[in-house]
């Protein structure tokens, strides 16, 4: 009964990603063009790209796994393997790193118990280096899922952190 119910759930988020990649297809001259867009939409559903889903886009795209692949481990916004429920990026550029990166990334580091690439035991929170946020006059920054923080200190990084815990 749980394996059917989970198979239909695939099936469901199959078709509904199925549906955006072909409706974005239009607003591209090549399947090659749409190709990040649609692992950011795989991704929007399921946290991750896995080699299904890869295998998933080459035949909707009429793109090689290869191709696919090549281009899902350049993109640092593109994750090749489970996430936890918040991913906190932290800007390791040379001017967040002037203006205050260590002390950030040690309060992550602690409070958390987690280091850079990995995730806590719970599978709550993964802790990623990001080279640049585009933000460098307002750094240092990190990100959490897709929302931005400036100017983080001490005490904004424990508040975040503490929400997020």
């Amino acid at each position: 009964m749980i394996k059917k119910k989970i198979s239909q759930e695939k099936y469901f988020i199959n078709a509904l990603i199925k549906s955006e990649i072909l409706k974005i297809r239009n607003n591209f001259p090549t399947s090659q063009s749409v190709l990040i867009e649609s692992l950011k939409i795989v991704q929007k559903y399921y946290g991750w790209v896995s080699d299904s889903s890869i295998k998933f886009i080459s035949k909707i795209l009429n793109i090689s796994i290869s191709d696919i692949e090549s281009v899902a481990t350049f993109y640092s916004q593109i994750f090749r393997k489970p996430m936890g429920r918040y991913v906190i990026k932290i800007c390791d550029s040379m001017v967040c790193y002037v203006l205050g990166y260590k002390k950030i990334k040690k309060i992550i580091n602690k409070t958390l118990n987690v280091k850079f690439g990995k995730t806590t035991q719970d599978k709550n929170i993964t802790f990623l280096p990001i080279c640049c946020l585009g933000a460098c006059d307002k750094g240092p920054v990190i990100m959490i899922n897709e929302k931005t923080y400036f100017n983080v200190n001490k005490i904004s990084i424990l508040k975040l952190l503490d929400s997020i815990k």
